[in-house]
Parts: structure tokens; C-alpha cells; sequence
């Protein structure tokens, strides 16, 4: 990835308080790499939430140009959003027929992902094509593997398909019990493809590629293998600006409730991210608990006090003297600071650091 824009030499068209850059090239790297890994399976790609926070349309754009066919959205009104990308692509809904969205989901080509027996009815006069999904242990959404045979006497799939629940722990016992009860299911529908690997499943020692893979955290730089190094691209990049700095004495607090007291006399910056922009208020100091951290001119920054709606403040004091200025700007996301490790400081997921990046942000697109 570039350096960090500073305000003297790179500064952004659009002067925003913060900056999420998407590295398309990292993108397409991490779908190669997930394609290769994906032996014997077409490897498609989950594009919902708005691409997991990074925007539907460039991202999917991106993934056609590097040979990904298949997209799986959420709901009726992403898949509009996709088909208006693509009109060959195969896109699926995993809501499935909610109400009232059939004629929509007809109009755009999509296909559903067919949760019930009711669903199913609905659907089959149409003769059109629809993914059946098998629940297998999630307890969510999907038939229970005992209707498989009375689905079966009811439509002809183009997909039978599951959901791991455990596979970012290879040795839960669940994977095996998951990738047998789907195999059982698909015996009442010879010659269809299955699926059942998202992005941490590509990776099980049991291989359960089948037909086709899923991967969506993944494809965004999140680590699909859990205590062991992340063998993705970091995608998302989220810059902020200083907006204002100030020296405080040992013994004065920092914002609201005073949760934080400086022990030492500290140079404080303020930046422009706030929880209104995604950045989560459990990544605020606590006692006895990391907080959250950015850089500044390579060197790690910690947040202290609350996170507010607007505003992130950090302890600068042991950044190079003079790094700290109005103006200048602080890399939250990055290489070196991952999604998944602010979402451990956050006492969260980097799903939800991913899908709830703010429209506040300006945003900026890579290697493309």
C-alpha cells in the first residue's frame, strides 16, 4: 500500500476528516490465492453488506475483471445493486423468498437461496432457478436435513448448499458432523452442486470444497485462520486527521466521565472518527484492558478515554517530536494495525469493524 497521505504533499481530493482507502489489488489477490486454495470448486464471492463495508459496486467489478462468475448478496435489494453491475453474472440471495419479494428478485434474474418448505412451494411454479440451503448445526435459517427428500419431490436445485458453523476451529468435531449431514442431504439430488466452505472453511484439513466455495471475510483482508498468521491482503485502510493537539499535566482526565487520567504529562491529538463513523466504543481505555491504538510516524499511538460520536483522542506523547500537528493524518487501519486486531481491543468481531465503516468517510480506491 502508499504511504499516508500528509496534508503538505498528498493530501486527498476531497479534504475529509478521515480517508477508508480500498486496495483492489489486494482484493483480487486474496480471490486468486482463495480461487488456487479452492481445489476442484468454482470460488465465488460474498459481496453483502455493501461489500463488507467497502462499497458493492467498485468491489464487484473488481472480482469480474480478475474471472469471479458467481456473487452471493443478502437481500432482494443488493442483488438489484449487483445485476446492475453484471448482467451474466450469477448472483444469489441468501435471505431467499422473503415476502413479497419474488417479483423483484424475477425481474432482477436472482436467485434465491430457498430457507423452507414454504419458500420452496412458492417458488417452483416459476421453473426458475433457486439454491436450496440444508441446515446442518446453525439453527438459523435452511431446512433440516430429514426434508431433503421431500424438498427433493418438490423442485430440482441449481445448488444445495450449507453453512459451517465452527470451521475457524479445525478441530471442532462439528466440521465432520456438518460435512456428513450435507453429503446425506444431497443424496436425494444427484448431479447437483453443493457448497457449504466460507472463508475459513477453504482452509479445514477436510478440504469440503465440493462444487463451489463462498468466501466474503476473507476477500477483505480479515484472517480466515485464527492464531496463526493471516495469509491475506489487508484491504481496507482508514486514515484520520488530526484536528487539534494539547499538553496536559499528570492528574488531568480525558473525556467524557473522566474514565482516563494521564500519569505522566502527556501531548494529546484529537482525530476526526468517532463511533457515529463505525469506530466501536469498546475500543475506548479501560482499566486493565489494551485499548485501542493508531499510527502516527510509525509508532503506535493508544486511545484514551471514551470514544465519542465524533472524535477519537490519543496519547501522541511518545510519537517523534513535531509528528503530531494539526492537519496531519493517523492511520487507524492498515498493514500493520488489522481489522481483526481492532476488533479484539473493541472486544468485538472484524465483521462488524468491517460492515459498519461510515459514509462520512471520503473514500478512495487502489490498484484497480
Amino acid at each position: 500500500m502508499s504511504a499516508i497521505p500528509s496534508p503538505a504533499t498528498d493530501r486527498p481530493r476531497i479534504v475529509e476528516n478521515a480517508l477508508l482507502t480500498a486496495d483492489l489489488g489486494a482484493l483480487r489477490q486474496n480471490w486468486r490465492l482463495l480461487a488456487k486454495l479452492s481445489i476442484g470448486a468454482e470460488c465465488s464471492a460474498v459481496i453483502k453488506a455493501d461489500a463488507y463495508g467497502l462499497g458493492l459496486e467498485p468491489i464487484m467489478r473488481s472480482l469480474l475483471a480478475e474471472g469471479c462468475k458467481t456473487f452471493f448478496v443478502a437481500t432482494a435489494a443488493e442483488g438489484e445493486r449487483a445485476r446492475a453491475v453484471s448482467d451474466g453474472a450469477a448472483i444469489f440471495v441468501l435471505d431467499g423468498l422473503t415476502p413479497g419479494s419474488g417479483s423483484r428478485i424475477v425481474a432482477a434474474g436472482l436467485i434465491p437461496v430457498l430457507n423452507s418448505m414454504a419458500e420452496i412451494m412458492e417458488w417452483a411454479p416459476t421453473g426458475r432457478d433457486a439454491a436450496l440451503h440444508i441446515d446442518t448445526g446453525m439453527n438459523r435459517m435452511g431446512l433440516a436435513p430429514a426434508q431433503a427428500g421431500v424438498a427433493a419431490a418438490a423442485i430440482r436445485p441449481c445448488l444445495v448448499m450449507s453453512h459451517f458453523v465452527a470451521s475457524q476451529a479445525p478441530e471442532d468435531p462439528l466440521n465432520g458432523r456438518q460435512i456428513a449431514a450435507l453429503a446425506a442431504a444431497r443424496a436425494h439430488f444427484p448431479d447437483v452442486p453443493g457448497s457449504i466452505c466460507n472463508s475459513s472453511g477453504v482452509f479445514l484439513p477436510q478440504k469440503p470444497h465440493l462444487d463451489l466455495t463462498r468466501p466474503g471475510y476473507a476477500l477483505f483482508g480479515g484472517n480466515p485462520t485464527p492464531h496463526q498468521t493471516n495469509p491475506m491482503r489487508a484491504v481496507a485502510r482508514l486514515q484520520a486527521r488530526i484536528l487539534a493537539t494539547r499538553d496536559i499535566a499528570a492528574g488531568e482526565t480525558v473525556g467524557y466521565d473522566a474514565t482516563w487520567t494521564a500519569a505522566r504529562p502527556s501531548r494529546l491529538a484529537t482525530v476526526g472518527v468517532g463511533y457515529a463513523d463505525g469506530f466501536p466504543v469498546g475500543a475506548s481505555s479501560a482499566t486493565g484492558k489494551p485499548p485501542a491504538q493508531a499510527l502516527l510516524a510509525g509508532v503506535r499511538c493508544p486511545a484514551v478515554g471514551r470514544v465519542s460520536m465524533d472524535f477519537i483522542v490519543l496519547d501522541v506523547t511518545d510519537a517523534p517530536p513535531g509528528a503530531a500537528r494539526r492537519g496531519e493524518w493517523i492511520e487507524i487501519l492498515g498493514d500493520e494495525i488489522c481489522v481483526d486486531e481492532l476488533a479484539a481491543r473493541a472486544g468485538t468481531i472484524g465483521y462488524e469493524i468491517l460492515t459498519r465503516l461510515g459514509p462520512r468517510y471520503a473514500r478512495k480506491y487502489i490498484g484497480a
